[in-house]
C-alpha cells in the first residue's frame, strides 16, 4: 500500500512540476508571440540542415498531420516559416525557416532556459544532477 501511495505522490509531483514549467514558458514565450506547441514547432523545423515535409514534422512532434497545419499557419502568419513545394514529390509541402524565424532561436532558448531556471531554482546543483541522472532513467526506460 506504502508503495501505491509513494507512486501516486511522485506522479503528481511530476504533473504539478510540468504545468509550473507550460506556465513558466507560457508566459515568457508570450512576448515574442509564440505558444509553447509553436516554440516546439519552430525548434524542430530549425534543427534541421534540409526543410522538412508536413508529415516529417508531424511525425517528430507526435502528432497527427492535422495538428501540424495550424501549428505551421500561425508560424507562417508571423513570418517565422514558409511553405514549398517539395521538387521531390509535388504532393508534398516542405516548412522552410524563413530569415526571422532563423532570429528568433536565440530568442527561444533563452525564454526556454529561464523557464527552466524558474522551476530549478530552489535545487542545488547536487540535487540538480541527481535529478537528471533520475529523469533520465525514466526517459530511457
Amino acid at each position: 500500500m506504502e508503495s501505491e501511495d509513494t507512486t501516486g505522490q511522485l506522479a503528481e509531483l511530476v504533473l504539478r512540476a510540468a504545468r509550473r514549467m507550460r506556465r513558466s514558458q507560457t508566459g515568457r514565450l508570450a512576448p515574442l508571440g509564440l505558444t509553447p506547441a509553436q516554440s516546439r514547432a519552430l525548434r524542430m523545423i530549425s534543427r534541421e540542415d534540409e526543410p522538412l515535409r508536413m508529415v516529417d514534422l508531424a511525425e517528430r512532434l507526435g502528432v497527427v498531420p492535422r495538428s501540424v497545419t495550424t501549428l505551421v499557419d500561425a508560424l507562417e502568419a508571423a513570418g517565422l516559416v514558409r511553405r514549398a513545394p517539395d521538387p521531390a514529390n509535388r504532393r508534398s509541402i516542405l516548412i522552410v525557416l524563413t530569415d526571422r524565424g532563423n532570429d528568433l532561436r536565440a530568442e527561444l532558448q533563452r525564454a526556454r532556459r529561464q523557464a527552466a531556471e524558474d522551476l530549478f531554482a530552489p535545487l542545488t546543483e547536487p540535487q540538480r544532477a541527481t535529478l537528471r541522472e533520475l529523469l533520465t532513467a525514466l526517459d530511457t526506460g
